[in-house]
């Protein structure tokens, strides 16, 4: 039998968390404005959430628009405080001017961190060189996920690199988890099962209608379903 698939659903409230665990989901991604492709949500909303639900909970921090980091002090205040409100896992990713990573900013806020699981997200699709950003990343603690298309157009784009990269785990660089998602949908699912790739991530297939709805347990049920079925 397959391993089950780790599900992870975006949240923006904790009507979404509810929700997203009782259809099924392993894991919550917290952001809010997704217009800027999800932000660093309210201390208070992350709390909120952190006693509705308790499945795991990853946490962005990303203050602004695009892969820059910007101040970095306020990204390290930041996550001390979604610390202190109890959150134990992470997302985050810095890319420079060349579009490569910013190993300072990341090193800094892993620091502050302190030991925490993370995962770097879909700056990697936005990355020069997918392959040196991940040697350079291999030796940073927390690091065991990364969230990727394969391709910064999304998953129909992605599957070829998704594929090599699925068959390259364990590798120097390769160890941490591919949490596949960006334009994932239900027909995907088989073929990246297939090769071995066992976390999957959504945001808007969560919700009926759209991110101007809340997420839909049947939604995610009915990708529960899909994933356990590989």
């Amino acid at each position: 039998m397959s391993k089950r698939a780790v599900l992870e659903v975006i949240a923006l409230d904790v009507e979404d968390a509810i929700a997203a665990q009782a259809g099924g989901a392993d894991r919550l991604e917290l952001v809010t404005d997704m217009a800027a492709d999800g932000l660093t949500p309210a201390v208070a909303t992350v709390a909120e959430i952190r006693g509705a639900v308790d499945i795991s909970l990853r946490v962005m921090l990303r203050l602004s628009g695009g892969f820059g980091a910007g101040d970095v002090s306020r990204v390290v205040r930041a996550a001390g405080e979604m610390r202190d409100a109890g959150a134990e896992e992470f997302v985050l990713g810095f890319l420079d001017a060349d579009d490569e990573v910013d190993l300072r900013a990341v090193e800094r806020v892993v620091g502050a961190l302190d030991g925490c699981r993370w995962t770097f997200h879909r700056a990697i699709d936005h990355a020069t060189d997918r392959d040196a950003l991940r040697k350079q990343l291999a030796d940073l603690p927390g690091l065991d996920t990364y969230l990727t298309a394969g391709s910064a157009a999304g998953v129909d784009e992605g599957l070829p690199v998704l594929l090599a990269e699925a068959s390259r785990a364990g590798d120097p660089g390769y160890e941490p988890q591919l949490l596949v998602g960006g334009g994932l949908r239900l027909d995907h699912v088989p073929r990246l099962r297939a090769a071995g790739i066992d976390a999957f991530h959504i945001g808007g297939a969560a919700r009926r209608e759209g991110w101007g709805m809340p997420v839909s347990a049947e939604a995610v049920a009915e990708w529960r379903r899909v994933l356990d079925v590989g």
